[in-house]
């Protein structure tokens, strides 16, 4: 089965296991993924994240994160979709909550938060947001 919209997709997988509380969360593993799992990771929106390679299939496991019985992440929403890209200079980047969240971009130089694409003075397509 090929979806439409691999991002969309790991982000309602993300939401909904929130939802329920469930600890981890699995879905196919693209290096996409990858890299945005670690932009999570690093920014503390999950705890931690691992590939497992099963027959032909790679796996994304993602170990979510609560504080205090409540997902870290409250708002995790797709900006640009594959109907209509969202692209942005490095200056008109915009700030997600008030600084609070981050915009994760997708920018010649890579996959990086829109904190770092301003500092690199670099834009790119915007994916999502989080916070």
């Amino acid at each position: 089965m090929s979806l439409s919209d691999p991002i969309g997709d790991m982000i309602a997988r993300i939401k909904n296991a929130q939802m329920r509380n469930h600890k981890k969360v699995a879905l196919p593993s693209s290096n996409f993924k990858v890299k945005i799992a670690d932009i999570l990771k690093s920014e503390g929106f999950i705890k931690d994240y691992k590939i497992e390679n099963e027959t032909n299939k790679s796996i994304l496991s993602i170990d979510l994160k609560y504080h205090s019985g409540n997902p870290v992440i409250s708002t995790f929403e797709r900006i640009s979709k594959p109907g209509r890209r969202i692209f942005s200079s490095a200056q008109s980047l915009p700030k997600i909550n008030g600084g609070l969240g981050i915009a994760i971009v997708s920018t010649p130089k890579g996959v990086m938060t829109d904190v770092d694409a301003r500092k690199q003075k670099v834009g790119g397509e915007i994916i999502c947001k989080v916070f």
